[in-house]
C-alpha cells in the first residue's frame, strides 16, 4: 500500500485529504467526524469578528451530475464562541486548520491571532469567496492586497498561513506568487467559481442572494489548470480544490502539482465516508503506476510535459 503521508508547510498530514473549509465544519462534532472517517486533516468554517446568520434561503441548489451553487453569505457564529468546536475536534486527535475572513489586513491579522490561540496547525486566510460583500473575492483579487493581507497575517501569528486563492481574476497565479512574496507557507487553489441559475417560471435567480459560487465536479478542469499555473510560479506548496470525488480526481492535481488536497462537494452528495474510499483508490492508482510514496508523485506531469 502506498504511503499517503505528507508534509504541508511543516504540518504533517496521515494523507492529503482535507476536509474543505464550509463544508461539514459547523461544529466540533461534525469536525471529529470527518477525522474519524479518514480525513486527514479539518479546516474549520470560515470564521469572522462577529456573528452572521448569512443569506436568506435559498442558499443552494443542487446539480446531481455536476455539482452546487451556493451563496450562503459566510454564516459563522464569531471569533468569540467558535473556539469551543475547535477544541472539540482537537480532543478527538484532529490536525485542525482555522479558517478566517476579514474586510482588511488589520482584521485578518487579529482574527488569525485569535484562532491560533486555540492550538490549530495552521491558518488559512479566505480571500476568495465569490458571494460576500466586502470580503473574499472583493479582497483578494489584486495581487498587491493579497501580499498586503498575508504579510500582516504572518506577522501576527506564529503557525504556517496558507492563502486560499480565487479564480475569478484575471490571473490567479500572480495571487499565489503574491501570497509568497507575503511569507504564505502554502496556497489553497481554489474556491468556487461566480454563477449564476435563473428561475424561468419565477423571473429571478434561483438562489435569494443571486449570484453564487459553483462547486464540484464542473470546475475540476478550472482547479487543475489553476494548481498546473501555480506550481510553475511559486516554490511553496500547493493544495488543490475543486470537484475531487475519486482517486483519479486526486492524482490528476497531485500530478499537476497539488501536495494535498480539500475535499467539499464530495461529502454533500456521499457523505464524510468519501475520505475513507478517496484513501483507498488514490493508495491503489499509485501501486497500479509503481509509485510507493505520495511524494513522488507531486508534479509528476510537470517533468513529461518539458
Amino acid at each position: 500500500m502506498a504511503d499517503l503521508g505528507v508534509r504541508l508547510a511543516g504540518v504533517a498530514l496521515r494523507n492529503p485529504f482535507l476536509l474543505a473549509s464550509g463544508i461539514w465544519g459547523e461544529s466540533g462534532a461534525s469536525l471529529s467526524g470527518a477525522w474519524n472517517a479518514g480525513a486527514g486533516g479539518v479546516i474549520t468554517k470560515s470564521i469572522g469578528s462577529t456573528p452572521r446568520p448569512g443569506y436568506p434561503n435559498p442558499t443552494i441548489e443542487v446539480y446531481e451530475t455536476w455539482g452546487l451553487l451556493n451563496a450562503m453569505g459566510l454564516p459563522n457564529p464569531g471569533i468569540d464562541e467558535y473556539p469551543r468546536e475547535i477544541e472539540a475536534a482537537r480532543r478527538a486527535g484532529a490536525t485542525v486548520i482555522g479558517s478566517v475572513f476579514g474586510g482588511d489586513e488589520e482584521e485578518f491579522a487579529r482574527l488569525a491571532h485569535q484562532i491560533e490561540a486555540t492550538g490549530v496547525a495552521a491558518v488559512e486566510l479566505n480571500l476568495s469567496c465569490p458571494h460576500a460583500e466586502g470580503f473574499g473575492t472583493e479582497v483578494g483579487s489584486e495581487p498587491e492586497d493579497v501580499e498586503r493581507i498575508v504579510r500582516a497575517v504572518v506577522r501576527s501569528v506564529r503557525v504556517p498561513v496558507i492563502a486560499k486563492i480565487t479564480p475569478n481574476a484575471a490571473d490567479p497565479a500572480g495571487l499565489a506568487e503574491a501570497a509568497e512574496r507575503g511569507g504564505a507557507a502554502a496556497v489553497s487553489a481554489i474556491n468556487t467559481l461566480r454563477a449564476l441559475a435563473i428561475d424561468v417560471t419565477l423571473r429571478r435567480p434561483v438562489l435569494a442572494h443571486g449570484l453564487g459560487g459553483l462547486s464540484g465536479a464542473a470546475i475540476k478542469p478550472v482547479g487543475l489548470a489553476c494548481v498546473w499555473q501555480i506550481y510553475r510560479r511559486v516554490k511553496i506548496p500547493v493544495i488543490g480544490v475543486g470537484g475531487i470525488r475519486t482517486g483519479l480526481d486526486a492524482l490528476e492535481y497531485i500530478m499537476a502539482g497539488a501536495r494535498a488536497l480539500q475535499v467539499g462537494t464530495a461529502i454533500t452528495f456521499g457523505g464524510v465516508a468519501v475520505f475513507g474510499r478517496l484513501n483507498q483508490e488514490l493508495s491503489d492508482r499509485l501501486d497500479q503506476l509503481g509509485i510507493a510514496r505520495l511524494e513522488d508523485a507531486v508534479g509528476a506531469a510537470h517533468a513529461a510535459h518539458l
